[in-house]
């Protein structure tokens, strides 16, 4: 399905069809997941319901086709879901990412047919939720170069020893597409996926994190000792795991830019809605022409963020269905993830300026807001990294 865009003029607008996916998916996480946003915060609180719940909404499994349970839509239309969802709950927007993207998109795309048949359906239902086991401890931005975890050939499983931080998703997850060296001498040209069941034995939660923000997303440390793998839950091919993780990882940065288009407009609506009931030297703050020019500065940098983000969703999208070229492809999904990082913080940053006093309280939605915006500098590859990523595109390496 080609992203139904750009119907009239030179600007880039939202076709009918994706509008209404726009409409339904806000319409469902502001009354289904957005009254859960303080206690998540508050307890780092997982809701069960969840996954199952949007699952059976039809919004899991996007990009699926409908044999295997999912919807059979295109890619603009699952990260307009993310922008939707994130808008109301980005703690939740972030697991779902995980899932969708870091997980079944990849099993999706690179696994057999037999491990498709296994785990798409549920994960598309919801009854089975995906993590993906990449970086490790001591290895941030060089998770591949500097991966310690093994899988070694033993009959027909291979048996994984190591470890795996940051694992968003891990305390809840059924399965987990998990990276590992099948070849010790090859480096990162050594690395094998596989798709490994959370509850094999020698696969354990080692420790929940406690975070700053996205308290309500599950994030945790595995440990892998002596877990045996099935030969046939191989994703992909043997040494070949760098093209499994790149195959996924354009598409990630840009969903994770669409989550922040959400948490921008969210960060705006807080605003005006303060800044006309606010009242201070006996008138409303919206009056205040400082408050007039933050509140502006929030919508222009909003909407030329969405402008961006559009475009770069609407080219991934094509590349998608007609299989092109996409060497260019990392350097724009770079940049998109990049300025809507430092769009985002600087529109939260006015957003708790606006609310004063207020908006440096914890239990305050557009607190959360702040310090969940500041994981999305870090994760998907850092400020620092997708510069670099730009950069050799541009000037060569």
């Amino acid at each position: 399905m080609t992203p139904d865009v750009a119907s009239a003029g030179p600007w880039f607008a939202l076709g009918e069809d994706h509008q209404h996916i726009v409409e339904q998916v806000e319409r469902f996480a502001k009354d289904r997941f957005w009254p859960l946003q303080q206690r998540m915060d508050d307890d780092e609180w997982w809701p069960e319901e969840v996954f199952p719940s949007f699952g059976a909404a039809g919004y899991l499994g996007v990009t699926a086709p409908e044999s295997l349970g999912g919807a059979g839509q295109d890619f603009f239309s699952s990260a307009l879901v993310m922008q939707a969802l994130s808008k109301w709950n980005p703690s939740i927007g972030l697991a779902v990412l995980a899932h969708e993207n870091l997980c079944l998109n990849n099993i999706l795309h690179n696994a057999s047919a037999e491990l498709c048949e296994r785990y798409i359906p549920g994960m598309s239902d919801g009854s089975i939720v995906g993590c993906l086991g990449l970086t490790e401890p001591g290895a941030g931005s060089d998770a591949l170069g500097s991966m310690r975890t093994t899988a070694k050939l033993d009959g027909d499983h291979y048996v994984l020893n190591g470890s795996k931080l940051y694992i968003t998703n891990g305390p809840i997850a059924q399965v987990c597409l998990v990276y590992a060296k099948t070849n010790l001498d090859a480096g990162a040209h050594g690395i094998t996926a596989f798709a490994v069941d959370c509850d094999t034995p020698g696969f354990e939660i080692a420790q929940k994190l406690k975070k700053m923000g996205m308290r309500g997303s599950q994030t945790a440390e595995i440990v892998m000792d002596d877990c045996r793998v099935p030969v046939e839950n191989v994703v992909g091919e043997v040494d070949k795991g760098v093209r499994v993780v790149m195959s996924g990882l354009d598409l990630e940065r840009i969903g994770l830019a669409f989550m922040m288009i959400g948490m921008c407009e969210r960060a705006l609506e807080l605003s005006i809605e303060f800044a006309q009931s606010r009242e201070q030297f006996g008138q409303k703050i919206s009056q205040f022409q400082f408050i007039q020019g933050m509140v502006a500065d929030i919508y222009a940098e909003t909407e030329s963020l969405r402008s961006f983000c559009y475009q770069v969703g609407a080219e991934a999208t094509a590349l998608e269905a007609s299989g092109a070229d996409k060497k260019h492809l990392s350097k724009r999904a770079a940049a998109c993830v990049l300025q809507a990082g430092l769009v985002l913080m600087r529109c939260v940053d006015r957003a708790v300026q606006i609310h004063g006093g207020g908006g440096y309280i914890w239990e305050t939605e557009v607190n959360r807001l702040y310090r969940a915006g500041k994981l999305l500098q870090i994760g998907a590859g850092t400020n620092e990294v997708r510069r670099i990523i730009i950069a050799r595109d541009l000037l060569g390496r």
